[in-house]
Protein backbone atom coordinates (compact mmCIF):
# COMPACT_ATOMS: atom_id res chain seq x y z
CA UNK A 1 0.00 0.00 0.00
CA UNK A 2 1.09 3.39 -0.98
CA UNK A 3 -0.07 6.86 1.33
CA UNK A 4 -0.34 9.60 -1.37
CA UNK A 5 -0.02 13.40 -0.16
CA UNK A 6 -0.45 16.27 -2.56
CA UNK A 7 -0.53 19.72 -1.94
CA UNK A 8 -2.29 21.77 -4.18
CA UNK A 9 -3.73 24.92 -5.36
CA UNK A 10 -7.54 25.60 -3.20
CA UNK A 11 -9.44 26.20 -6.24
CA UNK A 12 -8.17 22.83 -7.54
CA UNK A 13 -9.78 20.50 -4.82
CA UNK A 14 -13.08 20.05 -6.66
CA UNK A 15 -11.17 18.85 -10.19
CA UNK A 16 -8.71 16.99 -8.49
CA UNK A 17 -11.66 14.99 -6.33
CA UNK A 18 -13.45 14.38 -9.22
CA UNK A 19 -10.46 13.28 -10.66
CA UNK A 20 -10.26 10.30 -8.10
CA UNK A 21 -13.67 9.56 -7.62
CA UNK A 22 -13.70 8.45 -11.41
CA UNK A 23 -10.70 7.13 -10.89
CA UNK A 24 -12.14 4.90 -8.19
CA UNK A 25 -11.33 6.28 -5.28
CA UNK A 26 -13.89 6.60 -2.55
CA UNK A 27 -11.85 8.07 0.63
CA UNK A 28 -9.18 11.11 1.33
CA UNK A 29 -8.14 13.64 3.88
CA UNK A 30 -8.01 17.40 2.86
CA UNK A 31 -6.31 19.88 5.35
CA UNK A 32 -5.65 23.28 5.17
CA UNK A 33 -1.77 24.17 5.12
CA UNK A 34 0.49 27.02 4.32
CA UNK A 35 3.80 26.81 2.84
CA UNK A 36 6.21 27.83 0.06
CA UNK A 37 8.49 26.72 -2.40
CA UNK A 38 10.25 28.17 -5.13
CA UNK A 39 7.48 30.85 -5.43
CA UNK A 40 9.48 32.67 -1.80
CA UNK A 41 6.09 33.75 -0.94
CA UNK A 42 4.08 36.69 -3.36
CA UNK A 43 3.77 40.06 -2.83
CA UNK A 44 0.39 42.14 -2.30
CA UNK A 45 -0.56 45.71 -0.97
CA UNK A 46 -3.24 46.68 1.11
CA UNK A 47 -4.00 50.08 1.35
CA UNK A 48 -1.30 51.29 -0.66
CA UNK A 49 1.34 49.26 1.23
CA UNK A 50 3.11 46.80 -0.40
CA UNK A 51 3.90 43.44 1.92
CA UNK A 52 4.86 39.82 1.07
CA UNK A 53 3.44 37.15 2.47
CA UNK A 54 5.32 34.59 2.99
CA UNK A 55 3.12 31.57 3.69
CA UNK A 56 0.71 30.44 0.71
CA UNK A 57 -2.53 28.96 1.44
CA UNK A 58 -2.46 25.30 -0.33
CA UNK A 59 -4.57 21.98 0.34
CA UNK A 60 -2.78 18.56 1.33
CA UNK A 61 -5.30 15.65 0.45
CA UNK A 62 -4.22 12.30 1.47
CA UNK A 63 -5.24 8.67 0.61
CA UNK A 64 -4.24 5.49 0.76
CA UNK A 65 -4.16 3.46 -2.53
CA UNK A 66 -2.97 -0.27 -3.03
CA UNK A 67 0.33 -0.70 -4.93
CA UNK A 68 -1.77 -1.66 -8.13
CA UNK A 69 -3.90 1.69 -8.17
CA UNK A 70 -0.84 3.99 -7.40
CA UNK A 71 0.50 5.05 -10.97
CA UNK A 72 -3.63 5.99 -12.09
CA UNK A 73 -3.90 8.13 -9.03
CA UNK A 74 -1.07 10.23 -9.60
CA UNK A 75 -1.80 10.31 -13.20
CA UNK A 76 -5.58 11.99 -12.12
CA UNK A 77 -3.95 14.41 -9.29
CA UNK A 78 -1.28 15.75 -11.84
CA UNK A 79 -3.40 16.15 -14.74
CA UNK A 80 -7.01 17.80 -12.44
CA UNK A 81 -3.98 19.73 -9.98
CA UNK A 82 -2.42 21.52 -13.33
CA UNK A 83 -2.63 25.15 -14.57
CA UNK A 84 1.29 25.10 -15.56
CA UNK A 85 2.21 27.84 -13.76
CA UNK A 86 4.93 27.80 -10.94
CA UNK A 87 3.26 26.88 -7.66
CA UNK A 88 1.27 23.95 -8.88
CA UNK A 89 2.58 21.69 -5.62
CA UNK A 90 3.70 18.65 -5.31
CA UNK A 91 3.48 14.81 -4.48
CA UNK A 92 4.37 12.69 -2.04
CA UNK A 93 4.95 8.70 -2.39
CA UNK A 94 5.35 6.96 0.87
CA UNK A 95 4.89 3.48 1.74
CA UNK A 96 2.39 2.45 4.05
CA UNK A 97 3.22 -1.22 6.66
CA UNK A 98 -0.45 -1.52 7.78
CA UNK A 99 -3.73 -0.14 8.00
CA UNK A 100 -6.57 -0.82 10.27
CA UNK A 101 -10.23 0.22 10.09
CA UNK A 102 -11.57 1.21 13.65
CA UNK A 103 -15.05 0.51 13.47
CA UNK A 104 -14.43 -3.01 12.14
CA UNK A 105 -11.38 -3.71 12.95
CA UNK A 106 -10.59 -4.82 8.98
CA UNK A 107 -6.64 -4.83 8.46
CA UNK A 108 -4.51 -3.75 5.28
CA UNK A 109 -6.50 -3.79 1.86
CA UNK A 110 -9.83 -5.12 3.74
CA UNK A 111 -9.57 -1.63 5.64
CA UNK A 112 -9.26 0.66 2.26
Amino acid sequence: MKKIEAIIRPFKLEDVKVALVNAGIVGMTVSEVRGFGRQKGQVERYRGSEFTVEFLQKLKIEVVVADESEEMVLKAISEAAKTGEIGDGKIFVTPVNSVLRIRTGEIDQAAL
